[in-house]
């Protein structure tokens, strides 16, 4: 009987076995296990920046400072740090915003004339999506004119141009983007001026541009407007107009090349004279070396009526025009892909004696060597 009881539970176990358990050539497909859901990206990300230089100017008068008209790398014979930025961002489907402070030479030169509360502020702007394809930002974010930025390691050139030290590197306001196409971009601005954080006086100044990348991505056509009254509230009225043009091309995977030119008019002081009117260009034609090595050479001008802007945002009757060109060369070492190496040679020659030398000496020639060490993440 127990041997009955034992081979009948054997042979049901074997009977559901067989109804359970396909056989290797059954149609009966096992599920696959699930797979592991897409990590969605995080919309909060943190950023930081450093860069340390050290200058050299040739024949430099006994100071540390570099001419008047030049706000980056403007320490020489001195181990400082240009800028130096920590902040974060956050950016969904719908939302964005930022928050970024920065510390430098660069900002004691260039944001002299703002609030202490708001000289350390790089960048502090919220923003949403009024409809799809379109932002909407209000704060204070990077200026919409020019093809150099704040950050050294973003620019083909170590120092700035005289154009792009002589625009708005920051703005605050209002700015409305709309993608119409991934090729081309429009952005409409309401500022509080030309460069300027707080007002200074009850006007509001508009910008404008136009970016497009036609074809392949290769070339890219940049146009950038603005229209102001800058002067103080308490001063005589004076309208500003302003252009920026660049076009920048990929001609191969080594050779880069861009064009800048950037035309402004600013009114008289006396009504019915001559507005005053100044113009600016730059060619960069940027060369890879190797694999972890650059060179770009940049050749530029500037010329301003009565020193217009570059001298004097409200110059006086009589006032000298300015007239600079210069040419630069540097060359990029970048070990790893937040590391960046430079050094940049540049001379400048003027028309008039403006460049100050020891002993209180005047010359027509400038020139200086700059070395920078930047690290991103």
């Amino acid at each position: 009987m127990k041997y009955l009881l034992t081979t009948s539970l054997v042979l049901i176990a074997s009977l559901t076995l067989a109804q359970t358990t396909p056989a290797p050539d059954s149609t009966l497909a096992v599920p696959a296990a699930a797979a592991p859901a897409a990590a969605q990206p995080n919309p909060l990300t943190f950023y930081g920046f450093i860069d340390g230089y050290y200058g050299y100017d040739f024949r430099s008068n006994d100071t540390q400072d570099r001419p008047s008209f030049l706000y980056s790398h403007d320490r020489q014979n001195e181990f400082t740090v240009n800028n130096t930025i920590l902040g974060m961002r956050y950016q969904d489907d719908k939302v964005r915003g930022a928050v970024g402070l920065h510390a430098g030479s660069y900002v004691t030169a260039n944001y002299a004339a703002e609030d202490q509360v708001f000289k350390h502020i790089y960048e502090a702007y919220a923003g949403f999506r009024p409809f799809r394809k379109a932002w909407l930002d209000v704060g204070i974010f990077g200026s919409h004119i020019g093809f150099e930025s704040a950050i050294s390691k973003d620019n083909w050139t170590l120092t700035r141009s005289l154009m792009a030290e002589n625009s708005p590197y920051y703005e605050a306001g209002g700015r409305f983007t709309y993608e119409i196409a991934p090729q081309l971009t429009l952005t409409g601005l309401v500022l509080n001026g030309w460069q300027n954080i707080r007002d200074n006086n009850q006007a509001k100044a508009l910008g404008t541009q136009i970016q497009w990348k036609p074809g392949q991505g290769k070339l890219l056509i940049n146009s950038s407007g603005f229209y102001g009254q800058e002067q103080p509230q308490d001063s005589v009225r004076r309208r500003r107009y302003f252009h920026n043009f660049y076009a920048s091309y990929t001609a191969t995977s080594r050779l880069s090349l861009a064009l800048v030119f950037d035309v402004g008019k600013q009114e008289n002081e006396r009504r019915g004279a001559k507005a005053d009117t100044w113009h600016t260009g730059a060619a960069f034609i940027r060369y890879k070396l190797a694999e972890q090595w650059n060179t770009t050479l940049r050749g530029e001008y500037y010329r301003a009526d009565r020193g217009v802007v570059i001298s004097s945002i409200s110059p006086m009757v009589g006032a000298p025009g300015f007239t600079v060109h210069g040419a630069s060369l540097n060359l990029d070492y970048a070990p790893t892909g937040n590391v960046f190496f430079r050094v940049e040679g540049r001379v400048l020659n003027a028309r008039a004696t403006i460049f100050q030398q020891k002993d209180g000496a005047t010359s027509d020639s400038y020139g200086n060597v700059t070395s920078s060490i930047a690290v991103s993440f």
